[in-house]
């Protein structure tokens, strides 16, 4: 059997592949007065934004907020002592608590700018920045092991398969760059819902996340997948794109009026072409400035990885990417800030990120982007007040924990709940994860329960029936 004319486009070397490639092909059907609709192109938000774009600093694995944010003086007090604790895993199994030992932090608190916020100095850099931020100490989630709360972090779910929150964000507001992805995640990782972190599930395809790189890969060699021709110099694929108008200009000739696919897929290699020039040259850091490089700690041992990854963030930002994911993480089942008996560990990570993240909202406030932007920093949960298995770690605690955010229209400087005098449960100020993607849609210009997909016979949306904006977070 021949193949299909489909079958043939969707196996040509045109660099992004078929997904971004039809995409483009709608894009430039409308734009030519075809009535093909392009999913891509720039809607109207439900009411006025104050966000143009998130980057969401993704630290896989549950970074201690007792030991980072949440200031908890009777962990000193108690430190050593045994009482009982709800924690999850011991209601999860048995349905009550069990006794625990208390551990204090490992890193010291002090008040840090002109807001006096308690932070360790396990984040140095990132402290100096105090008086940009808003805090969530008040956080709660849904999942006590990593795959499950690391999906309701990106999609809203534990288990089942739906749109993650960057596809969510494409489908409601469109892409600001026609010649660059609109959703893009940096060095993802293949564990722990792995694509489905980035998917679109029943959502139109092209609105899933294009990955850069992978976790386990050296940032300094991450790109988008298939985004050079290896095969073909420049030269030979503008002939073949030349040959291909050809042959497809002649194939719509004899083509009934109104059929729009064939124009759609002519115009559309010719925006193929623009998208795999420009995209190597956003991702290219050689044009920077050694002070910037200096900045994110770029070059530098051990923040070179994690810096590379930020000033992506901040050129992809520039050229009006919608939502770009930066992973801290690797591919195990305990990932990276999983730190159940050597919480020590912490402080490696820290200072791989530290730095570039310091300097990443530095570069942002210099550029004028920081007042449009969401910068969101966090896991998938905290970690628990008591050492594990009478150890030097913690466990995963989806009770209470702490996240902040910069930028976008938030309040700067700001703390918002609190978790109980342990650190373990958020108690007043109770902010769901739910309630978190609520409010970010908020700020992008979407209203939640407005954002809606009609699939299998109902109403889907990104925080299911859940969710409600936190107003008290928002300048």
């Amino acid at each position: 059997m021949f193949p299909t004319r489909r079958d043939f486009l969707q196996t040509t070397g045109c660099g992004f592949g078929y997904l971004a490639w039809s995409a483009l092909a709608q894009r430039q059907a409308m734009a030519s007065g075809n009535s093909l609709p392009d999913p891509l192109a720039l809607k109207k938000p439900h009411h006025q934004p104050k966000a143009k774009r998130v980057i969401f600093l993704f630290m896989q694995g549950g970074v201690s907020h007792v030991d980072s944010y949440d200031h908890k003086p009777r962990l000193q007090k108690d430190d050593g002592k045994i009482i009982d604790i709800a924690d999850s895993r011991s209601v999860a199994k048995t349905g009550k608590g069990a006794p625990q030992r208390v551990m204090k932090p490992l890193w010291d608190f002090q008040q840090h700018g002109e807001t006096g916020h308690w932070a360790s100095n396990l984040f140095p850099h990132i402290n100096q920045h105090m008086d940009d931020l808003c805090f969530l100490h008040g956080m709660h989630t849904e999942g006590v092991a990593h795959g499950p709360a690391t999906l309701f972090l990106h999609t809203g779910t534990t288990s089942f398969i739906r749109p993650s929150m960057g596809a969510w964000v494409m489908y409601g507001l469109g892409s600001d760059n026609e010649n660059l992805p609109g959703f893009v995640t940096i060095s993802p990782s293949l564990g722990n819902g792995g694509p489905r972190n980035y998917g679109n599930s029943f959502l139109p395809a092209i609105f899933q996340g294009t990955p850069v790189g992978r976790s386990g890969l050296p940032a300094r060699d991450s790109t988008i997948k298939n985004i050079t021709n290896t095969i073909w110099t420049p030269e030979q694929q503008r002939r073949q794109f030349d040959l291909l108008h050809s042959l497809n200009a002649t194939q719509a000739s004899r083509t009934m009026p109104g059929d729009t696919e064939i124009d759609a897929v002519i115009r559309s290699y010719e925006l193929a072409w623009r998208l795999q020039n420009k995209a190597p040259d956003v991702l290219d850091l050689s044009g920077e400035s050694e002070a910037t490089l200096k900045m994110y700690g770029i070059n530098e041992k051990p923040t070179d990885n994690y810096g590379r990854q930020c000033l992506m963030a901040r050129r992809l930002a520039e050229q009006g990417v919608r939502y770009i994911q930066v992973n801290y993480g690797d591919n195990s089942n305990n990932p990276a800030w999983d730190q159940h008996s050597n919480l020590p560990k912490h402080g490696d990570h820290a200072a791989a990120v530290d730095k570039p993240i310091s300097g990443l909202l530095t570069d942002l406030k210099q550029r004028g982007l920081l007042e449009d932007t969401i910068v969101w920093w966090g896991g998938e949960f905290g970690r628990t007040p008591y050492a594990e298995k009478n150890g030097t770690g913690r466990d995963h605690n989806p009770l209470g924990f702490t996240v902040w955010v910069a930028g976008g229209g938030f309040k700067s400087g700001f703390s918002h709940g609190v978790t109980d005098d342990l650190g373990h449960m958020a108690v007043d100020g109770k902010v769901h994860m739910h309630d978190l993607h609520a409010t970010i849609l908020h700020q992008l210009g979407l209203d939640h329960e407005k954002l809606t997909f009609r699939h299998a016979g109902r109403d889907f949306r990104l925080t299911d029936v859940h969710g409600h904006v936190v107003r008290e977070i928002i300048a």
